[in-house]
């Protein structure tokens, strides 16, 4: 298995979210080559601004017994924002994998670099740009579709 299989996953999730009128950006956590969450957005649904999917997985580890997650990665297709680049530092990600850059809200390196700053004592692996193209026109498709 490889980025491009997992992304694969988390696109699924964000054209579910778009099917459920949500921001169609999805995620999935793996460790040791298991999927062993999948989430997308749900602010709709759950009427809550923080129900990211980064968020909705990351809050999940703990009932399943990580405190940390030193030895998982996550795929998300959209750039995480400053508010999941926190949770992913303080869960110990091991590895962050996403698809499409977000200019108005990545903190991974659009617009903050969250996950390098030296400040915080821990460091995940960052993968940029895996099927960028296929996340982006997810987004972008919802929207003009809004229009």
């Amino acid at each position: 298995m490889n980025d491009e299989y997992y992304m694969q996953i988390a696109l699924a999730e964000a054209r579910a979210a778009a099917n459920e009128d949500e921001i169609p950006i999805g995620a999935c956590l793996v460790m040791e080559n298991e999927v062993i969450e999948r989430e997308h957005n749900r602010t709709r649904q759950l009427h809550n601004p923080l129900a990211h999917c980064e968020k909705l997985i990351l809050d999940t580890a703990p009932k399943k017994g990580l405190k940390y997650l030193h030895n998982c990665t996550l795929y998300v297709t959209l750039e995480p924002c400053l508010m999941c680049s926190g949770m992913i530092i303080l869960s110990r990600l091991y590895r962050l994998v996403y698809g499409a850059s977000d200019p108005k809200a990545g903190a991974c390196g659009s617009i903050y670099q969250a996950l390098l700053d030296k400040s915080f004592n821990h460091h995940p692996l960052l993968k940029r740009g895996v099927l960028a193209d296929e996340c982006a026109f997810v987004l972008t498709d919802f929207f003009q579709n809004k229009r």
